[in-house]
């Protein structure tokens, strides 16, 4: 009996064990767990739910790798990668293997997120009445996050159309136990991925309270809404749902710091995060810092290299400009300089960012107007208000304070622009090339023959 990718993943910083032997396909998942002991009391599930996050907060998805996915796919001859390992290479080169082994392992990270999140699901009931609803919202949270993430790296872009049509990863809603040729799930399409990740995240934001230390919180779950929505083009969803998530966040307390890098490397959440992934010496996942800093930092030997053709893309006296610094003979970026310092997720200049557009898309000024939001941003790097706005420089500004953070490819797909080719400049890849789009993993085709295999990838 073959298993997949959909396991039980119950214990705190386990990784899944996958053999080489095509026995060893025959075991059982190392992490399965018997349902009666592992999810019969408040306390167990409460205690399940720390592995969902831990999941979540593993380097295979937030703890830094979905990010560097992103900016790898949308280097844009403004980035380069002179790293030894050939995983983020391949992402670069726009040439991924099926055998890949990053892509792999974030694959199966998320469906082991998943899983948990939906055996707590099933047995809701058994958690005290008292904090249900927060467990609730917090797993429904976890699994709409990362199916989000799933959506975007293994499917063509909603922008692309025929959402109905185009496939993008295997819907599991019910918890698996023992696996077996049952659980072998087809891809679903991109349109029913992206309505089950509305459907978590406006359910979880609901649920959630406003303070649950650095766990979900109902406006992390508003902004991530946010994102959501405008990759979906519903702009007065996007909007409304970024002005939630500021109004809620302001009211706890949540602001812009006054200088642009205080609000990077820092051991603790800063004023203007609203969701990061805590990183510390038990916990030290951070495939950015990895990858970005360097030795003296400890990091590997500057893999990532900023460019000019990027830096010349800002204003003179831009304070962002500051993250900017030769080290190891080529230009960084201080944003993952640190090492036991939080993963950005979600920064509160990301929501005015994102208000500011859906506003001006649909002529609106719900919250404040366009030009007051993207004035704010300025204004915090030194640079003068500006008076008139158009769409191009709203896009540019949000490109610019989100340089690094995991954003470009995304918001290149979805405003359907073209990505310059990294070794051949005069190469462009449409957005919704398949190219953009990871490959389903070869271990998850041999396992499961219900899956069809992305275009361009074979099989």
């Amino acid at each position: 009996m073959k298993y997949t990718t959909i396991h039980l993943s119950l214990i705190l910083g386990a990784s899944l064990l996958i053999g080489a032997c095509a026995d060893q396909l025959d075991l059982q998942p190392a992490q399965s767990v018997d349902q009666e002991i592992a999810l019969n009391s408040d306390a167990n599930i409460k205690r399940v739910l720390i592995g969902a996050y831990a999941d979540l907060r593993d380097e295979d998805l937030w703890g830094g790798r979905t990010l560097l996915y992103a900016e790898m796919l949308s280097a844009n001859g403004e980035i380069r990668w002179e790293g030894t390992f050939n995983q983020p290479r391949e992402v670069y080169n726009k040439s991924i293997f099926t055998n890949n082994s990053f892509v792999t392992d974030t694959w199966l990270r998320a469906y082991s997120a998943i899983n948990v999140c939906n055996n707590i699901l099933e047995v809701i009931n058994l958690v005290d009445e008292a904090d249900r609803d927060r467990v609730r919202g917090e797993a429904l949270f976890i699994r709409g996050a990362v199916y989000f993430e799933l959506v975007k790296l293994y499917g063509l872009p909603y922008a692309a159309g025929n959402t109905g049509t185009n496939l993008a990863v295997p819907l599991v809603l019910n918890p698996t136990r023992e696996v077996s040729e049952e659980d072998q799930a087809p891809r679903n399409t991109v349109e029913e991925v992206y309505q089950q990740v509305v459907s978590d995240l406006e359910t979880a934001e609901g649920l959630l309270p406003e303070t649950n230390g650095f766990f979900a919180r109902n406006y992390v779950a508003s902004a991530l809404l946010s994102r959501v929505y405008l990759q979906m083009e519903r702009f007065a969803d996007a909007r409304d749902a970024a002005n939630r998530a500021i109004d809620l966040a302001t009211a706890n307390g949540k602001g812009l710091v006054n200088q642009y890098m205080a609000a990077f490397n820092n051991e603790a959440d800063s004023q203007e995060d609203l969701f990061t992934i805590q990183v510390n010496a038990q916990d030290p996942d951070n495939s950015m810092h990895l990858f970005y800093s360097t030795p003296e930092f400890g990091g590997r030997d500057g893999d990532i290299t900023i460019l000019s053709s990027h830096i010349n893309q800002y204003e003179p006296g831009d304070d962002r400009l500051e993250q900017f610094v030769v080290r190891a003979g080529e230009t960084r970026t201080d944003k993952w300089r640190e090492q036991f310092r939080n993963v950005k997720i979600i920064r509160l200049a990301e929501m005015y960012l994102t208000r500011a557009e859906a506003n001006f898309r649909e002529g609106t000024s719900i919250g404040a107007t366009p030009l007051e939001d993207i004035n704010r941003i300025r204004l915090r790097v030194n640079l003068p208000e500006k008076t008139s706005l158009s769409l191009d420089e709203i896009l540019q500004e949000r490109k610019l304070e989100l340089a690094h953070e995991g954003h470009f490819i995304h918001d290149s797909k979805r405003t359907r622009r073209e990505i310059q080719d990294n070794n051949t400049p005069t190469l462009q890849y449409p957005y919704d090339d398949p190219k953009l789009v990871f490959p389903i993993p070869q271990r998850e085709m041999d396992a499961n023959s219900s899956l069809i295999q992305n275009p361009g990838y074979g099989g």
